[in-house]
């Protein structure tokens, strides 16, 4: 264990812990609210298999049954969620206004082997500034991340502190690892990025600036193999997911929309 002075002598700049501390309320938040709460971890992925369906709710609602609202730092504007009619489906739209905030869920812990990650969502908008590339203006009008069990003690001396530090502060552990899938601003699609915070996220580029903006896109993700691509060694559990809209360090504002996240036994 490092003491707190250690840990952020560390550092030779100051981290900003946004994304970390998304990434650590993954795992922190509430379980999944559904019929199958009495069910062993196998029944549960065998009956329930999926995340709440945003369709299956009922419009207006402020937070999505199962999903618990997060915050990246108590001086950020909140990113603004709500379930509505679009389009002829119940979906989540996502408001931000030079604000970051998003939504956690925590999952009964899962294989990843042969388990794909299915969702649409859709942009109204590009945020003209955001690059994902450049933590000073790392912003996203959508992403959604995966978070996944693993063996810590094997991670570098820095990642380690990074840990630590995320802990004393949040009082939270972060997952060994997270993928997280992004619309980019600039980055080409099929990129994987190191989060520029810490090497333990890392995200995938599936939809980039102007590229279908206004339309609905359907995405599946092998959770396993893009795992595998990105670290170097298989997978552990799966133990959660969340979502973000986030436009604070370029401070603009989007509108973004959410259809259906589902975890898929292929």
């Amino acid at each position: 264990m490092f003491s707190a002075s250690t840990l952020r002598k560390a550092f030779d700049k100051p981290i900003r812990f946004s994304l970390i501390v998304l990434v650590m309320l993954i795992s922190a938040c509430a379980s999944v609210n559904d019929d199958s709460s009495s069910a062993t971890p196998a029944e549960a992925l065998t009956v329930q298999g999926n995340l709440p369906k945003f369709s299956n709710q009922s419009s207006g609602a402020t937070m999505p049954t199962g999903w618990t609202f997060y915050r990246i730092a108590p001086f950020k504007k909140n990113t603004v969620y709500h379930l509505e009619k679009y389009q002829g489906k119940t979906v989540l739209s996502a408001s931000s206004k030079t604000a970051a905030s998003g939504l956690a869920i925590k999952l009964v812990p899962r294989s990843a082997q042969n388990l794909w990650l299915r969702w649409e969502w859709k942009a109204t908008g590009i945020i003209p500034a955001a690059d994902n590339a450049d933590q000073q203006n790392d912003d996203a009008p959508l992403r959604i991340m995966v978070a996944f069990d693993g063996n810590k003690s094997k991670l570098s001396l820095k990642e380690k502190m990074n840990f630590e530090l995320a802990n004393l502060i949040s009082g939270q552990e972060m997952p060994y690892a997270t993928l997280m899938y992004i619309w980019s601003g600039k980055t080409p699609v099929d990129t994987t990025l190191d989060n520029p915070r810490t090497t333990r996220v890392k995200m995938i580029v599936v939809d980039s600036g102007q590229a279908h903006i206004g339309e609905w896109r359907l995405h599946e993700r092998d959770l396993s193999a893009d795992y595998q691509k990105a670290y170097g060694e298989a997978p552990g559990k799966i133990i959660g997911v969340a979502l973000l809209t986030d436009t604070d360090n370029t401070q603009s504002e989007t509108r973004a929309f959410y259809g259906d996240i589902e975890l898929i036994r292929k």
